[in-house]
């Protein structure tokens, strides 16, 4: 991208940070996704290629380092001192995009929730036997299956052939913003928006493991009106305090 020609910090941070894939690359370094196949898996869209020049790119501005891949070969990557300091950016616009941004259609993939949901598992959380979730989004036609164990969870696109103890129905948004913290997953029952089937012991339980982002405390809660079949924002953010800073 080419520069702004300003001396303006802004101006000079904007070079590196405001370029296409850069936040979201470091928004997977800083989540621990050291590899370039985790970096691009997470991604979901991006060509390795492109990937490759963005980290490079990084590498050269002092923001990432590599590092020898101590399991295996290739380099892994990691923030230098300053991409820590440049990782409180990408939390702070991730926090301002929870609270003011609405999602829209072209928002919602049902292949990047489910990734993510995978990613944001905590074992501590799963059940102790191996169980899988058959996830069913009824707008999309996709199925998905979720192999939840405790040593590695595993996503599925095509059934793993080990029986469904549990399927979850909804409409991909309605869980997108289960995930995103907008809707608590016992309110989306309760309104008809998600559906499960399964043991009484085992659905009782999902709510315990079903992950949220980590911007979910930031969210902003929705309802569901039936009459629009659309989920309306019930609370507006606290702008109280913000100071608008000299440049």
């Amino acid at each position: 991208m080419p520069g702004y020609g300003q001396f303006c910090p802004i101006a000079r941070a904007s070079e590196i940070f405001a370029e296409r894939w850069t936040p979201l690359i470091l928004r997977e370094i800083m989540a621990g996704r050291c590899h370039f196949s985790e970096i691009l898996k997470g991604l979901h869209s991006i060509s390795p290629s492109m990937l490759g020049t963005r980290l490079r790119s990084l590498e050269r501005a002092g923001v990432i380092e590599t590092r020898p891949n101590v399991s295996g070969r290739g380099s892994t990557y990691h923030l230098t001192e300053a991409g820590s300091h440049l990782a409180e950016l990408v939390r702070g616009l991730g926090i301002w995009g929870q609270q003011w941004l609405e999602i829209q259609p072209e928002h919602l993939d049902s292949d990047f929730l489910m990734w993510r949901i995978l990613k944001h598992l905590r074992p501590e959380q799963l059940p102790p036997r191996r169980r899988v979730v058959r996830f069913e989004f009824r707008d999309e036609k996709k199925r998905y299956w979720l192999v939840l164990k405790r040593d590695d969870p595993d996503l599925c696109y095509s059934d793993p052939g080990f029986g469904d103890d549990l399927v979850i129905r909804s409409d991909l948004e309605a869980i997108t913003r289960m995930y995103l913290g907008q809707i608590r997953l016992g309110d989306a029952r309760r309104s008809g928006l998600l559906q499960i089937e399964g043991p009484r012991e085992l659905t009782s339980a999902v709510e315990a493991w079903f992950p949220v982002s980590g911007f979910a405390p930031h969210a902003h809660p929705v309802r569901y009106e039936r009459g629009s079949r659309s989920f309306v924002r019930t609370d507006i953010p606290n702008v109280s305090g913000l100071v608008s800073p000299a440049v």
